[in-house]
């Protein structure tokens, strides 16, 4: 079997074997596939698509081309992956969350990409907190605590990774059906039984639109459950941030405040509520959607959350006292200034896109690969729709490391934020449910 054999199949829009995309899979992973090669594979499955057989039989070849992780514990294995957004720090009340509930969550996570945070970034804003544990650290970690949320090693995935780099250079990082394989195979390779979908849609999202993401939670759903892993989706709402606070450590401030002081009314907490409800479900250990939800919520009222997420926290090597003084061991930046409007009104449309990137610019994401992030800055106190802002109400305060970086929040805070007269529709948070 050779390489131009599977691109001539792909280019005329024939079908593939198992054992054809197999051997691609372990050819990206072992180099026999060159990167013109995978680049041209790319583009065909952009171009011409490939069947819902093929897509599973590639992400379990994406998965199997690298270690898959095996676990003995006495619960369900359960995960939560989302498609990115701005203001999401779901994974942080939602694994702790989990675990209380008698659930083990491996979660392997990722970094900041684009306009949207990472899970890791947002973590390591917690001095000492390591990320990078090996996979014996992280199954004594999870079997002790119930939870554990580290990076993929390099054995995970590893056609995934050098596919992923190809496509974010040929113009088909777009590709549903790449997009599901990719975010699958690291999945799946954790060994993973229940799986909860937050796909995103709005401004603040990839997917723009309800059509998009339908077709992307769809695939995601079909392929994962091919696969022979139990699991749905949820469509939640991405045309303002989820939260009030974009940026590491102020989104790390947000998700204590969840646990410790139970703010579960907001919608970050009511988000992390429901995908818990439904991964219970999933999972076995609730009976239906209210009463998982209402596990979860309990978790975040009575500390039981708070507990094990302190736990977690110091066995990654973060202080062992992070939940009683967590407002002390989270870095703050050396300026804050209040964003006021330029008129008057109600807030009618937020580009969340815009909001993500203000604070990428600021230094809490990356504009390069491999660049430093400052954990300090970002944007908190940020508007919803509908609230009314004037002179003496801020649109959102920004924390910055000096003025200039301040200033140019400033204006993207401002044009990134709709004013106007008209009354504003209440937003639904959770669009639709994918079974």
């Amino acid at each position: 079997m050779d390489a131009r054999t599977v691109l001539v199949k792909v280019r005329e829009n024939q079908p593939l074997n198992d054992d054809e995309i197999k051997w691609f899979a372990n050819g990206l992973a072992d180099g026999n596939v060159s990167d013109a090669q995978a680049g041209a594979f790319a583009m065909s499955v952009y171009l011409n698509g490939i069947s819902k057989k093929e897509r599973v039989a590639l992400t379990l070849a994406m998965r199997d081309s690298g270690d898959v992780l095996k676990w003995n514990f006495d619960g369900p294995i359960v995960d939560k992956h989302s498609t990115g957004g701005v203001g999401d720090m779901v994974s942080l009340p939602l694994a702790p969350a989990l675990a209380a509930c008698g659930a083990f969550v491996p979660m392997i996570s990722g970094r900041g990409l684009g306009h949207t945070g990472g899970t890791l970034d947002k973590l390591e804003a917690i001095p000492g907190y390591r990320t990078d544990l090996g996979v014996d650290r992280l199954r004594e970690i999870v079997g002790d605590i119930g939870c554990s949320i580290v990076s993929a090693s390099g054995r995970i995935a590893p056609a995934d990774k050098r596919l992923y780099a190809v496509r974010d250079v040929t113009g088909t990082v777009e590709s549903i059906n790449l997009i599901t394989a990719s975010i699958l195979s690291k999945k799946l390779a954790a060994g993973l039984e229940n799986l909860v979908l937050d796909v995103k849609v709005g401004s603040g999202a990839f997917m723009k639109t309800m059509d998009d993401a339908r077709a992307l939670a769809r695939s995601l759903v079909d392929t994962a459950n091919g696969a022979g892993c139990n699991t749905s989706a949820l469509i939640t709402d991405m045309n303002q941030p989820l939260s009030s606070s974009l940026g590491n450590a102020l989104e790390v401030m947000t998700s204590m405040e969840c646990m410790t002081i139970g703010h579960v009314e907001s919608p970050m907490a009511q988000a992390t509520i429901a995908l818990g409800g439904e991964t219970l479900v999933l999972a076995g250990i609730a009976r239906d959607a209210a009463e998982g939800e209402a596990m979860i919520s309990a978790t975040l009222t009575d500390g039981r959350a708070a507990d094990i997420f302190g736990a977690m926290v110091a066995a990654h090597g973060g202080p062992s006292d992070f939940v009683a003084n967590w407002r002390d061991r989270l870095p703050a930046a050396p300026l804050v200034r209040d964003i006021f409007p330029q008129q008057k009104g109600r807030v009618q449309r937020i580009n969340g896109e815009a909001l993500g990137l203000a604070v990428v610019h600021l230094g809490g994401g990356r504009l390069i690969d491999g660049a430093l992030i400052d954990p300090r800055v970002g944007l908190s106190h940020v508007v919803r729709l509908g609230d009314v802002v004037d002179q003496y109400t801020p649109l959102a305060i920004v924390h910055a490391a000096n003025p200039d970086d301040a200033d140019r929040a400033v204006a993207a805070v401002r044009a990134a934020i709709e004013i106007g007269d008209d009354a504003v529709a209440p937003t639904q948070l959770i669009h639709e449910r994918i079974a």
